[in-house]
Protein backbone atom coordinates (compact mmCIF):
# COMPACT_ATOMS: atom_id res chain seq x y z
CA UNK A 1 0.00 0.00 0.00
CA UNK A 2 1.25 3.74 -0.36
CA UNK A 3 1.93 6.04 1.70
CA UNK A 4 -1.56 8.00 1.02
CA UNK A 5 -3.86 4.53 1.18
CA UNK A 6 -2.02 3.91 4.34
CA UNK A 7 -3.21 7.71 5.52
CA UNK A 8 -6.69 7.14 5.06
CA UNK A 9 -6.02 3.96 6.54
CA UNK A 10 -5.51 5.17 9.66
CA UNK A 11 -7.73 7.90 9.57
CA UNK A 12 -10.15 5.75 8.94
CA UNK A 13 -9.65 3.87 12.04
CA UNK A 14 -8.78 6.33 14.32
CA UNK A 15 -12.68 7.94 12.99
CA UNK A 16 -14.07 5.13 13.51
CA UNK A 17 -12.74 4.96 16.82
CA UNK A 18 -13.62 8.71 18.33
CA UNK A 19 -17.13 8.04 16.72
CA UNK A 20 -17.90 5.07 18.93
CA UNK A 21 -17.00 6.78 22.28
CA UNK A 22 -18.43 10.03 21.30
CA UNK A 23 -21.54 8.75 19.92
CA UNK A 24 -22.41 7.29 23.42
CA UNK A 25 -20.00 9.72 25.63
CA UNK A 26 -22.61 9.88 28.71
CA UNK A 27 -21.35 5.84 29.06
CA UNK A 28 -17.55 6.41 28.15
CA UNK A 29 -16.76 10.03 29.16
CA UNK A 30 -19.17 10.98 31.71
CA UNK A 31 -18.89 8.60 34.13
CA UNK A 32 -15.09 9.11 35.21
CA UNK A 33 -15.05 13.13 35.72
CA UNK A 34 -18.38 12.30 38.24
CA UNK A 35 -16.43 9.71 40.01
CA UNK A 36 -13.07 11.79 40.34
CA UNK A 37 -15.43 14.73 41.21
CA UNK A 38 -16.37 12.60 44.48
CA UNK A 39 -12.75 11.51 45.08
CA UNK A 40 -12.08 15.41 45.80
CA UNK A 41 -15.01 15.55 47.73
CA UNK A 42 -14.31 12.71 50.12
CA UNK A 43 -10.44 12.41 49.93
CA UNK A 44 -9.31 16.34 49.42
CA UNK A 45 -11.74 17.90 51.30
CA UNK A 46 -13.41 15.50 54.01
CA UNK A 47 -9.97 13.49 54.07
CA UNK A 48 -7.46 15.90 53.46
CA UNK A 49 -8.39 18.81 55.69
CA UNK A 50 -7.24 16.42 58.75
CA UNK A 51 -3.94 15.30 56.64
CA UNK A 52 -0.93 18.04 57.05
CA UNK A 53 0.97 19.14 54.26
CA UNK A 54 3.15 16.75 51.84
CA UNK A 55 6.28 17.90 50.51
CA UNK A 56 4.92 21.52 51.83
CA UNK A 57 1.88 21.66 49.45
CA UNK A 58 -1.70 21.29 50.95
CA UNK A 59 -2.82 17.52 50.64
CA UNK A 60 -5.45 18.35 48.01
CA UNK A 61 -2.63 20.22 45.63
CA UNK A 62 -0.36 16.92 46.36
CA UNK A 63 -3.37 14.06 44.92
CA UNK A 64 -4.81 16.32 42.19
CA UNK A 65 -2.21 14.95 39.29
CA UNK A 66 -2.58 11.35 40.44
CA UNK A 67 -6.51 12.02 40.19
CA UNK A 68 -6.49 13.48 36.42
CA UNK A 69 -3.82 10.24 35.21
CA UNK A 70 -6.32 7.46 37.12
CA UNK A 71 -9.33 7.86 34.62
CA UNK A 72 -6.57 8.82 31.87
CA UNK A 73 -4.95 5.15 32.47
CA UNK A 74 -8.27 3.32 32.28
CA UNK A 75 -9.93 5.16 29.83
CA UNK A 76 -6.80 4.53 27.39
CA UNK A 77 -6.49 0.79 28.35
CA UNK A 78 -10.38 0.16 28.47
CA UNK A 79 -11.27 1.95 25.06
CA UNK A 80 -8.76 -0.44 23.32
CA UNK A 81 -9.70 -3.81 24.94
CA UNK A 82 -13.39 -3.49 24.66
CA UNK A 83 -13.07 -2.20 21.18
CA UNK A 84 -10.66 -4.35 19.35
CA UNK A 85 -12.45 -7.33 21.49
CA UNK A 86 -15.91 -6.44 20.09
CA UNK A 87 -14.62 -6.72 17.13
CA UNK A 88 -12.83 -10.06 17.67
CA UNK A 89 -16.61 -11.16 18.72
CA UNK A 90 -18.34 -9.80 15.92
CA UNK A 91 -15.83 -11.10 13.14
CA UNK A 92 -16.01 -8.02 11.98
CA UNK A 93 -11.71 -7.63 12.41
CA UNK A 94 -11.28 -10.46 10.15
CA UNK A 95 -12.25 -7.97 7.33
CA UNK A 96 -9.44 -5.95 8.62
CA UNK A 97 -7.08 -8.55 8.60
CA UNK A 98 -7.61 -9.90 5.37
CA UNK A 99 -7.04 -6.34 3.88
CA UNK A 100 -3.27 -5.07 2.79
CA UNK A 101 -3.42 -3.15 5.89
CA UNK A 102 -0.07 -3.11 7.83
CA UNK A 103 -0.16 -4.93 11.14
CA UNK A 104 1.58 -1.81 12.74
CA UNK A 105 -1.32 0.78 11.37
CA UNK A 106 -4.22 -1.14 12.89
CA UNK A 107 -2.26 -0.92 15.99
CA UNK A 108 -1.35 2.56 15.73
CA UNK A 109 -5.22 3.41 14.50
CA UNK A 110 -6.75 1.58 17.56
CA UNK A 111 -3.98 2.80 19.86
CA UNK A 112 -4.28 6.65 18.93
CA UNK A 113 -8.36 6.15 19.52
CA UNK A 114 -7.84 4.99 23.28
CA UNK A 115 -5.03 8.02 23.52
CA UNK A 116 -7.67 10.31 22.15
CA UNK A 117 -10.25 9.01 24.75
CA UNK A 118 -7.57 9.19 27.35
CA UNK A 119 -6.50 12.73 27.28
CA UNK A 120 -9.88 13.95 26.51
CA UNK A 121 -11.44 12.52 30.00
CA UNK A 122 -8.08 13.82 31.28
CA UNK A 123 -8.74 17.28 30.20
CA UNK A 124 -12.56 17.05 31.59
CA UNK A 125 -11.18 15.54 35.15
CA UNK A 126 -8.59 18.81 35.17
CA UNK A 127 -11.08 21.57 34.51
CA UNK A 128 -13.26 19.25 37.63
CA UNK A 129 -10.55 19.95 39.92
CA UNK A 130 -10.88 23.58 39.47
CA UNK A 131 -13.89 23.42 40.89
CA UNK A 132 -11.43 22.56 44.31
CA UNK A 133 -8.27 23.61 43.90
CA UNK A 134 -6.92 26.42 41.43
CA UNK A 135 -4.42 24.22 38.50
CA UNK A 136 -0.92 25.42 38.73
CA UNK A 137 1.39 24.02 36.00
CA UNK A 138 4.98 24.05 36.63
CA UNK A 139 6.27 22.60 33.31
CA UNK A 140 3.86 22.13 30.22
CA UNK A 141 6.28 20.20 28.70
CA UNK A 142 6.40 17.34 31.25
CA UNK A 143 2.71 17.45 31.35
CA UNK A 144 2.40 16.61 27.83
CA UNK A 145 4.85 14.04 27.83
CA UNK A 146 3.99 12.23 30.46
CA UNK A 147 -0.19 12.23 29.72
CA UNK A 148 0.52 11.03 26.00
CA UNK A 149 3.13 8.46 27.14
CA UNK A 150 1.03 7.10 30.08
CA UNK A 151 -2.32 6.68 27.61
CA UNK A 152 -0.03 5.43 24.71
CA UNK A 153 1.46 2.66 27.24
CA UNK A 154 -2.47 1.44 28.47
CA UNK A 155 -3.79 1.56 25.06
CA UNK A 156 -1.24 -0.52 23.94
CA UNK A 157 -1.75 -2.98 26.99
CA UNK A 158 -5.42 -2.82 26.39
CA UNK A 159 -4.63 -3.76 22.86
CA UNK A 160 -2.93 -6.79 23.90
CA UNK A 161 -5.16 -7.98 26.68
CA UNK A 162 -8.24 -7.62 23.62
CA UNK A 163 -5.83 -10.18 21.46
CA UNK A 164 -5.42 -12.82 23.70
CA UNK A 165 -8.76 -12.61 25.56
CA UNK A 166 -11.02 -15.38 24.39
CA UNK A 167 -14.42 -14.30 26.42
CA UNK A 168 -15.80 -10.95 27.34
CA UNK A 169 -14.61 -11.94 31.26
CA UNK A 170 -10.87 -12.17 29.86
CA UNK A 171 -10.82 -8.00 29.41
CA UNK A 172 -11.79 -7.88 33.16
CA UNK A 173 -9.47 -10.09 34.96
CA UNK A 174 -6.40 -7.53 34.05
CA UNK A 175 -8.05 -4.54 35.17
CA UNK A 176 -9.56 -5.35 38.19
CA UNK A 177 -6.81 -7.42 39.64
CA UNK A 178 -3.43 -5.84 38.08
CA UNK A 179 -4.29 -2.47 36.81
CA UNK A 180 -6.48 -1.31 40.03
CA UNK A 181 -4.00 -1.87 42.48
CA UNK A 182 -1.33 -1.13 40.84
CA UNK A 183 -3.13 2.78 40.13
CA UNK A 184 -4.05 2.67 43.83
CA UNK A 185 -0.24 1.78 44.85
CA UNK A 186 1.50 4.49 42.24
CA UNK A 187 1.43 7.30 44.82
CA UNK A 188 -1.40 9.35 43.70
CA UNK A 189 -2.95 9.47 47.77
CA UNK A 190 0.67 9.18 49.41
CA UNK A 191 4.39 10.27 49.02
CA UNK A 192 6.31 7.07 49.38
CA UNK A 193 8.47 8.97 51.37
CA UNK A 194 6.28 7.93 53.94
CA UNK A 195 6.39 4.56 53.59
CA UNK A 196 8.92 2.19 55.41
CA UNK A 197 12.16 1.14 54.11
CA UNK A 198 10.78 -2.32 52.16
CA UNK A 199 7.92 -0.87 51.03
CA UNK A 200 9.40 2.02 49.71
CA UNK A 201 11.41 0.00 48.17
CA UNK A 202 9.03 -2.67 46.39
CA UNK A 203 7.18 0.51 45.40
CA UNK A 204 9.55 1.67 43.10
CA UNK A 205 8.72 -1.42 40.65
CA UNK A 206 5.59 0.15 40.49
CA UNK A 207 5.42 1.69 36.67
CA UNK A 208 2.47 3.82 37.52
CA UNK A 209 4.29 5.57 40.55
CA UNK A 210 7.28 7.09 37.91
CA UNK A 211 4.08 8.12 35.67
CA UNK A 212 1.99 9.57 38.43
CA UNK A 213 4.93 11.45 39.50
CA UNK A 214 5.97 12.24 36.68
CA UNK A 215 2.86 14.38 35.90
CA UNK A 216 3.20 15.81 39.34
CA UNK A 217 6.41 17.02 38.47
CA UNK A 218 5.17 18.84 35.71
CA UNK A 219 1.86 20.60 37.33
CA UNK A 220 3.95 21.18 41.14
CA UNK A 221 7.52 20.84 40.28
CA UNK A 222 8.01 17.92 43.10
CA UNK A 223 8.60 14.17 42.37
CA UNK A 224 9.38 11.17 44.77
CA UNK A 225 11.58 9.81 41.53
CA UNK A 226 13.50 10.95 39.01
CA UNK A 227 12.03 11.75 36.33
CA UNK A 228 14.06 11.17 33.63
CA UNK A 229 13.81 7.22 34.68
CA UNK A 230 10.09 7.91 34.56
CA UNK A 231 10.57 8.94 30.92
CA UNK A 232 12.84 5.95 30.09
CA UNK A 233 10.89 3.38 31.72
CA UNK A 234 7.53 4.64 29.77
CA UNK A 235 9.45 4.50 26.51
CA UNK A 236 10.63 0.59 27.18
CA UNK A 237 7.27 -0.73 27.91
CA UNK A 238 5.64 1.07 24.76
CA UNK A 239 8.69 -0.45 22.72
CA UNK A 240 7.80 -4.14 24.37
CA UNK A 241 4.22 -3.98 23.83
CA UNK A 242 4.22 -2.61 20.54
CA UNK A 243 6.64 -4.94 19.42
CA UNK A 244 4.52 -8.10 21.32
CA UNK A 245 1.11 -6.57 19.78
CA UNK A 246 3.21 -6.56 16.20
CA UNK A 247 4.06 -10.18 16.82
CA UNK A 248 0.77 -11.36 17.98
CA UNK A 249 -1.14 -9.97 15.09
CA UNK A 250 1.74 -11.33 12.17
CA UNK A 251 1.24 -14.95 14.10
CA UNK A 252 -2.86 -14.36 14.90
CA UNK A 253 -2.36 -15.32 18.77
CA UNK A 254 -6.29 -15.56 19.28
CA UNK A 255 -7.39 -14.25 15.92
CA UNK A 256 -9.09 -15.95 13.38
CA UNK A 257 -7.27 -14.62 9.51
Amino acid sequence: MTFGKNLITFNTIVRKEIVRFTRIWPQTLLPSIITMALYFVIFGKFIGSQIGDINNITYMQFIVPGLIMMPVITNSYSNVVSSFFSSKFQRSVEELLVSPTPDYLIILGYICGGVIRGIIVGIGVSITSLLFEPLTIHSPGFVVLYITLTSVLFSLAGFMNAVLAKKFDDISIIPAFVLTPLTYLGGIFYSINLLPPFWKTLSRFNPILYMVNGFRYGLLGISDVNIFFGVGISLFFIAALFLSNLYLLKKGVGLKR
